[in-house]
């Protein structure tokens, strides 16, 4: 077997120089949408592509289970990846592009809050949602990697890990969500 301990390193490195790199306002806005819907009982729906999708559905837990028991009050948060069933009807039936915009037509008040997850920025299916959402009226939060592309210029907020690799764009976008569950699941519960 070989010797990664170099590879190894050079990876952690750029990572910590991205977490050094954030934007700690644009994140801090993100979250203060995040816990007025919290506070004002609106559902959250968020949503992605790939491992995109896998870490919306790892928010949503975090979220329901997690900070929810932490603060004695229940997130209302859907990961719209959850039912594949329905992803791939809509998928087949009517486009991939139209798989977030099409569950979320009809249920969204303009009260609730949407995010969307995209490394690139430019899902055409995360952008159909998240378009759809801020024509209704609701609050929309991109979270995004490399440049932001179309979604971080769509969102009212957002959470862009500002790096040219999706790998640590990936690991960045969970970091912002354990982060929430210590910062939210402290403060939240100060205020009920």
């Amino acid at each position: 077997m070989g010797d990664f301990r170099q590879e190894m390193q050079r990876y952690f490195e750029d990572e910590i120089e991205v977490l050094r790199r954030l934007n700690c306002d644009d994140i801090n806005e993100a979250m203060n949408a995040i816990a007025a819907a919290f506070m004002n009982d609106a559902d959250i729906y968020i949503f992605g592509n790939g491992g995109s999708a896998a870490t919306a559905s790892h928010y949503a837990n975090d979220f329901n289970k997690g900070i929810s028991e932490k603060v004695g009050k229940k997130f209302r948060m859907h990961c719209l990846c959850d039912n594949y069933p329905t992803v791939m009807a809509i998928a087949n039936d009517i486009s991939y592009d139209e798989v977030f915009r099409f569950q979320l037509e009809g249920i969204l008040r303009p009260t609730d809050l949407v995010i969307g997850i995209s490394g690139s920025g430019n899902s055409k299916n995360v952008l159909n949602g998240i378009e759809y959402a801020q024509s209704i009226g609701c609050k929309t939060i991109g979270i995004t990697g490399y440049h932001g592309g179309k979604l971080k210029e769509l969102s009212d907020y957002h959470m862009d890990a500002m790096v040219d690799d999706m790998q640590i764009t990936e690991d960045l976008h969970m970091v912002f969500d354990h982060m929430m569950y210590r910062v939210l699941g402290s403060s939240l519960s100060l205020e009920d």
